[in-house]
């Protein structure tokens, strides 16, 4: 079981260092807009290979918290390579081994739709976050209810949460950021040219 483990582990890891430059192209201009304001302490839920770095200033204190060890290398790899100072560590997005009130900044992208329980995840990343402090996210989202999509995206989830990493593709995540207590929450909801995922939200929640 352990073995199969790794090697999943390990297939996700060359996926994303290897792949998603056409995404990064669909949604490059909105991350620059929407990481313009980043700085101090940031920390990343769920970061992958680094993607979201090329968007932040080379200043920035940056924690990636990555449960997924074999993709570590990648993501340091890359945040050598953009000159930016990095430590990353194993933790679920649910128990980020970090102090309240400790971060200026929090990202994430394309990751609430992959933990466990998204509630508890929102709550350490406001527990994270100093007053005032913000959580930058871009998702995929469920399709509006009652929809031909809403329909699809339910029917391929047993599939695509094996094959995607734990991913549901009809998780109304927008509703979770509203309902996590944020003094304040800004959402925009847009559609991208991919199917099936083609719902997606981006904007800040402010501590």
């Amino acid at each position: 079981m352990s073995f199969l483990k790794n090697a999943h582990e390990w297939l996700q890891a060359e996926v994303q260092a290897r792949g998603g430059e056409s995404y990064e192209r669909l949604v490059g201009d909105r991350k620059r807009r929407l990481f313009a304001d980043v700085r101090g302490d940031v920390l990343e839920i769920g970061p992958g290979a680094g993607p979201n770095l090329r968007y932040l200033p080379r200043d920035v204190r940056y924690l990636g918290v990555e449960p997924n060890r074999q993709v570590h290398r990648h993501l340091l790899r890359e945040a050598q390579q953009r000159h930016i100072t990095a430590e990353v560590r194993a933790d679920a997005a649910e128990a980020i081994s970090a102090p309240d009130a400790s971060m200026d900044a929090v990202i994430g992208t394309l990751v609430l739709c992959s933990v466990r329980d998204p509630e508890r995840a929102l709550a350490e990343i406001w527990r994270v976050l100093r007053p005032g402090g913000a959580f930058f996210f871009l998702e995929h989202v469920a399709a509006p209810r009652g929809t031909w999509l809403r329909r699809a995206q339910r029917a391929v989830k047993p599939v695509w949460r094996v094959c995607g990493g734990g991913c549901h593709p009809d998780r109304e995540t927008y509703a979770a950021i509203e309902a996590a207590g944020f003094a304040g929450v800004k959402i925009e909801h847009f559609r991208l040219p991919i199917p099936l995922m083609g719902p997606h939200i981006c904007g800040m929640a402010v501590r």
